[in-house]
């Protein structure tokens, strides 16, 4: 868990649900996978936009452990998109030093598919001022339940404590703010265990359509809120009343 903040501040872990590539792809009458390209551009600029703004970690939802039951030729695009990407944009990331991890179950991709990711990962391992973790093939649900088999298997006792250590993103803390994009009101098996004091923010804007004025949009809005974890608002101006004594 991340420290108790009050207004103002930048995020340091901003987590994006990208939704609405297929609505964007269908208004303009071009196929599904035009849309995953052009959303591509969006992932672009707001890995930029992070970058500029000094937000540590970028957590982003690319493909569902549900997104298998699409269309057999939408989901092949997107796994051939993936591998396309990481070639194409690799050079840039290590120039921006972003360390990147795939989070998510991997046993049903392809061999092809599973060494473009062991390859991104391995590249960037020692890059450290942003990182970017890409939730593919992954579930909320999924991850609890992971966690929880891995923790019986060594025979541990399952807590809150080690549960969360054996979350697929234990790596980073949680996250400050979630994002979803697309209109849609739901977290849609997204983090769910990372999300429970993460403030929430929805965009009305189609995920290739989200801008850097609308990631700042939201900034501004996680800015103006007070992040109590449980307590008051009279015992955080204690609390920040003590620390600046």
């Amino acid at each position: 868990m991340s420290a108790v903040t009050s207004p103002g501040g930048t995020p340091q872990h901003i987590a994006i649900v990208m939704d609405g590539n297929g609505r964007w792809a269908t208004r303009r009458f071009l196929p599904r996978l035009a849309g995953h390209r052009q959303g591509m551009e969006s992932l672009r600029r707001c890995i930029r936009a992070c970058l500029d703004r000094g937000v540590a970690v970028l957590t982003v939802f690319a493909f569902s452990s549900e997104n298998w039951n699409r269309p057999a030729d939408e989901v092949s695009g997107l796994m051939e998109l993936l591998v396309t990407a990481l070639a194409k944009e690799m050079p840039q990331l290590q120039a921006d030093q972003v360390q990147v991890h795939f989070v998510g179950e991997r046993a049903g991709l392809s061999d092809k598919v599973r060494t473009g990711l062991d390859q991104a990962e391995a590249a960037t391992a020692g890059n450290r001022r942003l990182v970017l973790n890409v939730c593919f093939n992954y579930g909320g649900r999924w991850d609890v339940a992971q966690a929880a088999a891995r923790l019986a298997a060594q025979g541990q006792p399952i807590t809150e404590l080690s549960l969360h250590q054996a979350m697929a993103l234990a790596h980073v803390p949680d996250p400050d703010l979630i994002i979803r994009t697309g209109g849609e009101l739901r977290l849609s098996n997204f983090l769910l265990w990372q999300a429970a004091y993460a403030e929430l923010y929805f965009s009305e804007r189609l995920w290739p359509d989200f801008d850097e004025a609308e990631l700042d949009h939201a900034i501004s809005e996680y800015a103006r809120r007070e992040r109590r974890y449980g307590q008051t608002s009279e015992q955080l101006g204690m609390a920040a009343d003590q620390k600046a004594a």
